[in-house]
């Protein structure tokens, strides 16, 4: 079933970097960006993380905090965190379980029948844990609209 604004975000448990459990509602102190990504280290989802990166000033002081997932393993994950210097939380679905709550899963990847991947995709959660703003993409090659994700941000909502 399709999430749209003002659903409640499902919580989830996935593994960080650090093999470390991680929880949608131990980031609640903020709004949270939350970004599905296609895969670790292929090119678009360098470009989408590094922006979110390169942003991150700018997003924290808007009130939110950004977490990256994909269902990809935690080794995979980190050895894409160290090489690029994310300072956010990356973490591995690799059962594809919170892809399919938040109903953003690609089940046959560059066409190839039952490679799972996540959509390209940008959820905000409201610190009520309420989803404020939705983008998901049926392209892999598509990146957000950063602009329209911070000025979402500056609204307050």
């Amino acid at each position: 079933m399709a999430l749209n604004v003002g659903d409640k975000a499902p919580d989830f448990e996935l593994v960080d970097t650090d093999m470390k459990m991680r929880t949608l509602s131990e980031f609640n102190d903020k709004k949270i960006v939350l970004s599905f990504f296609v895969a670790a280290s292929s090119p678009v989802c360098e470009k989408e993380l590094c922006a979110f990166r390169d942003s991150w000033d700018e997003i924290s002081q808007l009130g939110a905090n950004v977490v990256a997932i994909s269902n990809d393993g935690p080794f995979a994950n980190k050895a894409f965190k160290e090489k690029h210097n994310f300072n956010f939380p990356i973490l591995g679905d690799y059962q594809s379980k919170t892809i399919r709550d938040y109903d953003v899963l690609m089940s046959h990847l560059l066409h190839i029948k039952d490679y799972n991947a996540a959509k390209r995709s940008v959820f905000i959660i409201n610190k009520d844990g309420t989803i404020g703003y939705k983008w998901v993409s049926d392209d892999p090659l598509v990146e957000p609209n950063y602009d329209e994700i911070k000025d979402f941000l500056k609204k307050g909502n």
